[in-house]
This record gives C-alpha cells, structure tokens and sequence, in this order.
C-alpha cells in the first residue's frame, strides 16, 4: 500500500486533498450531505491504491536486434516482446525504452491490454550516424489504473547492445611491394610461429611417429627430435592509426579522427581480402586485450575483430608515438599508417617504423584544412615530402578526398606526396 500512494498522479492527490478539506467542512458545518461527497471522494484514491497493490503482474521482456552489429548509416530494427505469465489480461502499459540521444528519442508504446498468457510485439528502428557501442535498455513501464488516480512504475533492466562499425569502401587493388618505388606486387612472408629452425623440429613427446625423428638434429641437441609438419606461410600487414587527440581537428562525425578511423577500417578490410593477416595497431601501441574486440589475430580475410575495435576507439592525451607503437610493428611486414598532424618531435618514431617495416605506406592528413585554418599545424605536404625521404610512400588527404581515390594515387606514389 505504501508503494501504491506513492504512486498516486496528481489527479490522485487532488482527490484525497479535496475529500480531507470536504469531510472537515461537513464536521464543521454539520452538513451529511457534504460527508457522502467527501467519502465519495476519498474512495475512489482509496479503492484504486488497494486494487493496484494487490495486482501481481507477471510480466517478461525479450529483446531482439535484426541485426545486432551494423554500420554507420545502416538501419537495425528492434523488436520487444513483452509476455504476461498470469492467467488474467493486464491493461492500460505505457512503456518507454532507454536508448543514447544519438539513437534519436526515446521510443514510447502505450497498450491497451494484453490477455492473459499472451505476447504483444512491439518495435521501433534506429539508424545511427556515428559508430560506437550503444546499450538499449532498459524497459520502463508504466501501470496505470482505469481512473487515473495512480501510475505505477516497473523497470526491466536487461539492456542489449548495438555495435556500429566504421563504414568500409570498396578500395582498388594496387601494388605493395617493392619498397619505396612502388613497383611488384611481392607480399612479405613470415612463419606462422617461431623461427626457421622452430618450424622445422620441435622436441619428442610422447606418442610421435618414430619415423619423424629427425636424427642429425637428435645428435646435435643430444634429445630425440622430430620433423614438424608442414607449416602455412602467412602475409602480414599492420594498419597504424594515428589516435593521439592533439594530432587531429574538428569534432563530430567530419573530424579528422574520424576520417582516419574510416579510412584504418577500409584498408584493413581490403589488405585482410587480399589474404593478409592485418594487425590493428595505435599511436599507444597494440589495443588493451580487455577492449571489445581488441585485436585481429584471426584468419586472413576475417575482419569482424578489427571493425569491432574500431567501431569503440577514441583518441588519448599522449602527445608522443609510443615505443610499443613501433615495437609492435611486424618485421619486414608491410605497414600502411593514417597519420594525423606530425610535428618535429614526431619523426624519430616515423623514422624507426619505417625501418621496422619492408614496404611502408602513408596516408597524410592535412589536418589545417579540417581546423580551416593554415596554422592549425604543419603543412601536409611538407610532411609526405620528409616521410618520402625516409623511404615511405605517402600520399595527402584532406576532407573533401574520396578514400579510393587517395589509395590508388597512393599505389602510384614514388616520391613525395600528391599535388
């Protein structure tokens, strides 16, 4: 009962409010007809609170996504199934689902009634426009009583959650290898595991066919060692975002952060369909292992981990690259890197990833041109000119430059930037 008058509405308390100063007044002036209307009027808050603490819905909440992970643009439609589990029809639902402001507003439903044992199927669509992760939920339902006189509130706190990704364009496929000239279409090779030596024999262990024992090695190492079967070679290909806040300008979905972040998801799509095996690296090194979908160490053409990454990456305040950033470069991989503002200070660490790197790719952001104004930071194109010196192929990019574009004069650059 305590729960049920503190739910009363305004309509509610007005009638108790009224029924209280009728019922003094008739005491005072010993009028009975004014305490019938006075009773009449403390009933029906009365009677409608007693009723509504009584009820005990049964009520249940499933949430479906179609689909649960989609792109920037993209349109996902939810549906709720709320069940009553008891045995009589429920009326009289307003319900209201929790969703982010940049979903849009929050989705409203009123039902009349609900019988009892039955589902009602209620949905509503989002399209949104910037990528993250949002939670929808919970559910909050609002019970009212056929009078008006109370509102009653239920929460379902079960949430779901919608993973947007960048949007991915299609990029034209254009020649990696050979270095700086831009020539040849050789991908680097790497052992899926260990050195030369490491994929050739391991140690003996138990129950290994005696006709793999690799006997010049056994005399060597002075323990039985046996020939590994054969391991697949594999193509690496590390995508380097540049994430460092002050590197970048503007805000919102035009930020140059965010072109950067489309533009790391694209490539990665496409050197991951050409068969490489893509590492997503940051200006911080590799992402946190606890990140939603951190890292991308699964099988060449599977881009679904690094997207994921990428839908929930935002920028941090170092001002450096830092040294895991370069370490976690694949040797004589090929590494293409969406470079934001590179100041002085920078170059060092551009200078060791080249070298870490066998052919080296990068896509410059003239940054000014989205802060629209020159001296926001320095020119990109003397930035692709000393990258190029360095050994890099490296092509600028500003706002209004359409990603393939930029990649396919970046398969034809040889030295310095785009004009």
């Amino acid at each position: 009962m305590r729960e049920a008058f503190r739910a009363l509405t305004t309509r509610g308390r007005a009638f108790l409010a009224a029924g209280i100063t009728a019922l003094i007044c008739a005491v005072l002036l010993g009028q009975s007809d004014l305490v019938r209307a006075a009773i009449l009027l403390l009933a029906l808050p009365l009677v409608a609170a007693w009723f509504t603490a009584r009820r005990r819905d049964q009520l249940s909440l499933r949430r479906h996504l179609g689909p649960d992970r989609i792109s920037v643009g993209q349109e996902a439609t939810v549906t709720l199934t709320l069940h009553n589990g008891a045995a009589r029809a429920v009326g009289s639902l307003l319900l209201e689902e929790q969703v982010p402001l940049t979903l849009g507003g929050r989705p409203r439903f009123l039902v009349e009634r609900i019988d009892g044992q039955a589902d009602v199927d209620l949905s509503y669509r989002v399209r949104p426009e910037l990528r993250g992760r949002y939670g929808l939920g919970p559910l909050r339902v609002r019970v009212d009583d056929p009078f008006g006189m109370l509102e009653l509130a239920r929460t379902f706190h079960r949430a779901e959650h919608l993973t947007v990704v960048p949007p991915v364009e299609e990029l034209p496929v254009i020649g990696l290898g050979g270095g700086a000239s831009g020539s040849g279409d050789a991908r680097t090779r790497a052992f899926t595991v260990g050195s030369a030596e490491d994929v050739t024999v391991r140690d003996y262990r138990r129950g290994d066919d005696l006709r793999r024992v690799h006997w010049r090695s056994s005399a060597r190492v002075g323990e039985l060692m046996v020939r590994r079967e054969e391991q697949p070679w594999e193509s690496r290909a590390s995508v380097l975002l540049d994430n460092r806040a002050g590197a970048h300008a503007g805000t919102g979905a035009l930020s140059s952060f965010e072109t950067a972040v489309r533009a790391a998801a694209s490539i990665g799509s496409h050197l991951a369909g050409l068969g490489h095996q893509v590492d997503l690296l940051t200006s911080a090194g590799r992402l946190p292992a606890g990140m939603h979908g951190a890292h991308d160490r699964g099988r060449a053409g599977d881009t679904r981990q690094l997207l994921d990454a990428l839908a929930v990456i935002d920028t941090h305040d170092a001002p450096r690259w830092e040294a895991a950033a370069i370490e976690d470069v694949g040797v004589g991989g090929i590494l293409v890197a969406v470079l934001g503002t590179v100041r002085e200070p920078d170059r060092p660490a551009l200078a060791r990833l080249r070298q870490h790197a066998g052919t080296a790719l990068a896509v410059v952001l003239d940054t000014p041109a989205w802060a629209g104004a020159r001296a926001a930071g320095p020119d990109g194109e003397s930035v692709a000119g000393w990258l190029a010196l360095q050994g890099w192929r490296t092509v600028v990019a500003g706002p209004r430059d359409r990603l393939p574009q930029v990649w396919r004069e970046l398969g034809a650059a040889q030295v310095g930037a785009r004009r």
